[in-house]
């Protein structure tokens, strides 16, 4: 696949199976296959049975692959994932909220005739 067919890809799509998700993100498939029993990242399935990643999931496995890298055990890992796609989420809907309220509809208020 050319750099251009893979920069086309969305984020999001699960294209990648198990070995060539782990080569990108430098770990084990073994590895893998333990973050996604324990919910650390939640591959797609093809079939029911094969697991399918995103490039999204890549990401998260290697930020996975940082925080062990300073110390963090697995639970604290997920903990934090869980936290960052919580704020994410918050800030989304907030950034929708704030973006309905800054409406420039123009209001006429007119005050009720005297009988």
């Amino acid at each position: 696949m050319s750099q251009a067919q893979h920069d086309m890809i969305p984020e999001d799509a699960p294209v990648y199976v198990i070995s060539v998700a782990a080569d990108l993100a430098g770990l084990h498939p073994q590895t893998l296959r333990q973050y996604d029993r324990l919910g650390i990242v939640r591959p797609s399935r093809a079939g029911g049975k094969y697991r399918l990643y995103s490039m999204r999931d890549v990401r998260r496995l290697r930020q996975v692959q940082d925080l062990a890298g300073e110390g963090m055990n697995l639970i604290g890992i997920k903990r934090v994932l869980d936290l960052e796609e919580r704020v994410a989420e918050l800030e989304s809907r907030l950034a929708h909220y704030e973006a309905r309220e800054a409406s420039t509809a123009l209001v006429v208020w007119r005050p009720p005739r005297r009988r």
